[in-house]
């Protein structure tokens, strides 16, 4: 059961649109924004990277998991969470307790194309980040699915679209 709050969580592969959807959301609804990778960044003062090339992904996974339950305990913001957030279950449990989840869905080509210049992701560097990027959408797109009071397609509308829409849909459940 989810609480009444003022919170958005965004949730989706990277490149989906989660940071700049976000940012307009918090400015549109004059919230606080937060972005967890970021918040992660600044509490241990490395880049993810270094984090991955340290402690590995279960070592950013459990930093993560810290950030997700207090960034959840603050009530009105808007989150943008990392795109593995909800491969934990303590991390969707706190999600869908705390806020109002959407999902920004994005076509593999499109991440592709919005995250190729990008080096700033673990993840992706790899030999083949298409194949890279199908893997994780076909392990993580039923979590999403499955956390998502909202589903919004990012890959063709205008991100001043897409927040309205996300909006309208926020205002009919608050």
């Amino acid at each position: 059961m989810r609480k009444q709050t003022e919170n958005i969580y965004l949730i989706g592969l990277m490149g989906a649109g989660k940071t700049t959807i976000g940012r307009q959301l918090a400015t549109s609804l004059r919230l606080p924004f937060y972005d967890s990778d970021k918040a992660i960044e600044e509490q241990t003062g490395v880049d993810i990277p270094t984090i991955f090339e340290y402690e590995g992904e279960d070592g950013f996974r459990t930093r993560e998991l810290n950030m997700i339950q207090e960034l959840t305990q603050i009530d009105g913001i808007v989150l943008a969470t990392g795109g593995g957030a909800i491969l934990r279950e303590e991390n969707r449990n706190a999600l869908k307790e705390n806020g109002f989840i959407v999902y920004l869905q994005c076509s593999v080509d499109k991440i592709l194309q919005r995250t190729k210049r990008d080096n700033q992701r673990p993840l992706l560097n790899t030999s083949d980040p298409r194949e890279r990027i199908e893997t994780l959408f076909a392990e993580r797109e039923e979590y999403y699915l499955a956390c998502a009071d909202y589903t919004i397609e990012t890959s063709v509308m205008q991100s001043k679209t897409v927040v309205q829409n996300i909006l309208n849909e926020y205002n009919k459940t608050h």
